[in-house]
């Protein structure tokens, strides 16, 4: 049978990393390098360096090493020549991608986009369930892939990016019982998710308000400022895996307030399988505090990509709140001076910045504020809002609830 598998929390040494990236044109150059600097943060999130990018202009990945011959060849060169741990590709890889790149790499840990991620949740997660979700979507991951993984690993010794998976088992071990494991910890998360969501019936029906967003938006930072509590916040990728619950109280109206795990691109479909009692928190709230980074060059994109995936967990047609955090940081591109207005000489950050209020406004009535949840600017405008949708969906269960009028806003925790 297979070993019981440990998460651990820390790399076991400093590692280093070569960053591998195909640019089609699809994904233009500017864009890979951005989905570059993410991966970069994403490696750095587990504690390592990243030494060196390479990129290819392809027409679509090579179907056997992703990169053509002769990039592959002077990313071997670059590998050989210098200490690197890893080189970690930023999409998803083929089982047969990995076996050739293997063999052609060596010793050197060939890692994808999929299981760098995976390895963050197996890291960041604090909770029974979360573990329990993180493991099977790190087993879900390696089915596929069992014949070079088990090898890999068994070549491999210690902890280290890539290896925070269900541990190290004899080269034997085959599909059957990995198969079985995975029918394994499906059943025990039903059983999970069964008394998850008796806990959530046996809460007072109180209105649930989720804080939704791509990673590292400051989501945490808002809860905390919301709720007046001790809430974990971190200048990290996916800083919060399991979600945070805290009760709040506005004008006497109580609700419940979720700090869900962030979306990111490419995120891997096994983690959002696995994470369906974490994404039910979403999928049941009344209301969807949808938080953005305005001050990121690619908001647009990562508000595209939040949107996207509330389509696929089935949670996008939600009362929704359009939150733009960080204006205290925001700089605008040099393209957006087109939404300068025209009788101004010169599109300043203010400016710019007060156009797109209007545009995004417009376009979705009073439930959009801009806001700095590090600073507290525009929080008092963000609760006004909160609580005017609070209130409604909360006279709709009690109609009878003395009405105690609107005035300031008050939280506790």
């Amino acid at each position: 049978m297979i070993e019981k598998r440990k998460l651990h929390s820390t790399a076991v040494k400093h590692e280093t990393a070569v960053l591998v990236a195909v640019s089609t044109q699809k994904q233009g150059a500017e864009k890979t390098k951005e989905y570059l600097d993410e991966l970069a943060f994403l490696a750095t999130t587990l504690g390592v360096e990243t030494v060196r990018t390479f990129t290819q202009n392809l027409e679509r990945a090579d179907i056997r090493t992703y990169t053509g011959k002769g990039k592959l060849e002077e990313i071997l060169i670059f590998v050989t020549a210098n200490p690197v741990d890893m080189i970690i590709y930023d999409d998803d890889l083929t089982p047969s991608q990995v076996r050739n790149l293997e063999a052609v790499f060596k010793d050197i840990k060939v890692i994808d986009r999929s299981l760098l991620i995976l390895d963050i949740f197996a890291m960041r997660a604090q909770t029974a369930q979360a573990k329990l979700q993180v493991e099977l979507a790190q087993y879900q991951y390696m089915y596929p892939r069992l014949t070079r993984m088990w090898t890999h690993l068994s070549r491999q010794s210690g902890v280290g990016v890539g290896m925070r998976g269900p541990g190290e088992t004899e080269l034997e071990t085959d599909r059957r019982i990995v198969k079985d494991r995975i029918a394994f910890l499906k059943e025990k998360l039903e059983k999970v998710d069964r008394q998850s969501v008796t806990r959530r019936k046996e809460r007072d029906r109180l209105v649930r308000v989720a804080i939704v967003g791509y990673t590292n938006v400051g989501k945490s930072t808002l809860m905390r400022g919301l709720s007046k509590a001790d809430v974990f916040a971190e200048n990290r990728l996916f800083a919060t895996v399991d979600s945070t619950v805290r009760k709040v109280n506005m004008e006497n109206i109580p609700f419940l307030l979720t700090d869900t795990v962030g979306f990111i691109r490419k995120l891997p479909t096994t983690l959002i399988e696995s994470f369906k009692s974490t994404l039910d928190e979403v999928r049941e709230a009344d209301i969807l505090l949808h938080v953005v980074d305005i001050s990121h060059q690619s908001f647009e994109e990562h508000l595209d990509v939040v949107n996207k995936t509330l389509v696929e967990i089935g949670a996008a047609d939600k009362p929704t709140v359009l939150i733009f955090n960080k204006i205290d940081l925001y700089k605008p591109a040099f393209n957006d001076e087109t939404l300068a207005e025209e009788d101004q000489p010169v599109a300043t950050s203010e400016s710019i910045l007060e156009q797109l209020k209007r545009s995004y406004i417009a376009d979705k009535a009073d439930r959009v504020v801009f806001i700095s949840a590090e600073k507290k600017e525009n929080i008092d405008e963000l609760r006004n809002v909160i609580f005017t949708l609070v209130k409604e969906k909360h006279f709709a269960i009690y109609p009878n609830w003395l009405d105690l009028g609107y005035t300031a806003v008050q939280t506790e925790e």
